[in-house]
């Protein structure tokens, strides 16, 4: 069904807007993804604010030269291509639709193509690996849980050392005996 210039125009405006918004853009191959899995993943994409919009080839081209002044090329790219817009975490929507790509990966219902992070056209070979970087929200809770570390050890601890002194019947630190073990050294045995 042809689509008339007044619908492209108004298509056009929303990719436009949303590639204005977008702290990172992403776009992916897409060949034989059901209608349940483009839904499913749109959800999953909306919780960390990013977007999954499919569009032709040459709209998406005019929305990023209008938008942000760079030349793409996706003419050459197989199958309808989808652009991913994180408008949060530059890498949080790019997780969501990793972790798509990782569980479709025998079929290859969706590949990395290029993408644009950082104001930079980055190449397929740079967007996987790019790909593959933990989300911001991953990398906080990493570092608390590191820095929580060291304390909760020293909790250990100190539950360990006041379930000894309740063991021994005491009721202060300062009542238990301290004592020293003394190895005796080779040197400091008897010689027989």
């Amino acid at each position: 069904m042809a689509v008339s210039k007044q619908k492209k125009a108004e298509i056009l405006s929303s990719l436009v807007e949303q590639v204005k918004n977008a702290k990172s853009i992403w776009f992916a191959s897409t060949k034989g993804v059901t209608v349940a899995e483009f839904a499913d993943l749109r959800k999953k994409l909306r919780e960390v604010w990013a977007s999954y919009t499919l569009a032709k080839k040459t709209l998406i081209v005019k929305a990023v030269k209008e938008a942000l002044d760079l030349d793409l090329n996706l003419a050459d790219l197989e199958g309808q291509i989808g652009m991913v817009c994180s408008n949060d975490d530059a890498i949080a929507g790019l997780s969501k639709v990793n972790d798509f790509i990782k569980a479709t990966e025998k079929e290859q219902k969706m590949t990395w193509s290029i993408s644009i992070f950082e104001g930079k056209l980055q190449d397929k070979a740079e967007t996987k690996v790019i790909a593959s970087m933990p989300s911001r929200e991953t990398l906080l809770s990493r570092l608390v849980g590191s820095m929580k570390s060291p304390i909760s050890s020293l909790a250990r601890f100190f539950d360990a050392a006041a379930k000894d002194i309740e063991a021994k019947g005491k009721t202060k630190v300062g009542e238990l005996e301290w004592k020293k073990e003394e190895k005796a050294t080779e040197a400091e045995t008897p010689a027989e």
